[in-house]
């Protein structure tokens, strides 16, 4: 006997908040199994017309930049004001180093408690495609469970914080202070997706220098194209651990919200970003179906042997596979 509730039973549940129905309703959209998978995408059609409605903001920064503190702080904050808030993580790196489910909700221990939010990380898969449908879809059904602000998190580092933009209405990018190296070392395409820039970790000593740090960042991002011509994005300075700064940048990005909710933007971009997103699923749905075709298989270790000995060009055997695919 399944001991899964069904669809119905769950998606009541996601609605009305409980959340051992939202856990199992996440834990349903994770599996791989075929029935799951079915099950999964009639609950989000079910769920769907209840979600969208909640403020999407990702959140990267370098390592040891204070992410987690700086999320426990926001997230706090926004539920002190009322939000309900759910934190989601994007780590495709997490199947190497085992993952971090505990460490996660450790970090953000008193947030993880708070009776207004959720905390949950990715699933360890490893794969950047299957963590990011999943993490969508995880996204859909905490809006469709009245949490009004979606924070997530990349942890990864690369591909991740590409990922992340494009599932989200903001995207803040948090730095260390005193630029220097670290602005040497910041990628040209990190600025262009950043709707902000933030400063952390500036209290004490480092006052001084993430302002200085914050001046050199306004500067780099002369010379970099806005993601929107609506809005340029700001550098400000915050510290998570003390909370400076903190209602400031959610101003800002309240403010964001406004100006590109008024003139149609932020509806446009995320049209934009469901289509790129079924371009996406489509892409991994085809590679999947390609590498467990059952001719394909029996082909890859002769292709693999071949290409690696020169008897064969990678071209080649691309398209012996390929005609497997499609003509057996």
């Amino acid at each position: 006997m399944d001991p899964m509730p069904s669809v119905q039973e769950l998606a009541k549940g996601v609605r009305s908040t409980d959340r051992a129905s939202l856990g199992r309703a996440i834990t349903l959209i994770e599996s791989n199994l075929p029935d799951h998978r079915q099950r999964a995408q009639e609950l989000l059609s079910e769920l769907l017309p209840a979600s969208g409605s909640a403020h999407r903001v990702g959140i990267t920064g370098v390592p040891g930049v204070g992410k987690s503190t700086f999320i426990e702080t926001l997230g706090t904050r926004l539920t002190s004001m009322g939000h309900k808030v759910a934190v989601l993580t994007v780590d495709p790196t997490s199947s190497k180093t085992g993952g971090s489910i505990l460490g996660d909700k450790t970090r953000m221990a008193s947030l993880a408690n708070h009776q207004s939010a959720f905390v949950r990380p990715s699933p360890t898969s490893g794969e950047l495609g299957g963590v990011n449908r999943m993490t969508r879809e995880t996204m859909l059904l905490c809006e469709a469970a009245g949490f009004d602000v979606v924070l997530v998190e990349t942890v990864g580092v690369g591909q991740s914080e590409t990922v992340v933009a494009d599932m989200v209405d903001f995207f803040l990018v948090l730095m260390l202070p005193g630029a220097g190296d670290e602005l040497q070392g910041i990628k040209k395409g990190i600025l262009e997706l950043a709707d902000m820039i933030a400063v952390n970790k500036a209290d004490g000593d480092n006052v001084q220098p993430a302002a200085a740090a914050a001046r050199e960042y306004e500067i780099a991002l002369h010379l970099t194209a806005p993601s929107s011509p609506l809005w340029s994005p700001p550098v400000l300075t915050c510290a998570g651990l003390t909370g400076a700064g903190v209602d400031e940048l959610w101003i800002q990005v309240q403010e964001h919200r406004r100006l590109l909710g008024d003139a149609g933007e932020l509806e446009r971009r995320r049209e934009e970003q469901t289509v790129r997103w079924m371009w996406s699923m489509l892409d991994d749905r085809l590679v999947d179906g390609l590498r467990n075709h059952s001719r394909v298989k029996s082909l890859l270790p002769e292709m693999e042997l071949r290409v690696r000995s020169g008897q064969t060009t990678p071209v080649s055997a691309v398209d012996i596979l390929i005609d497997a695919f499609l003509n057996s």
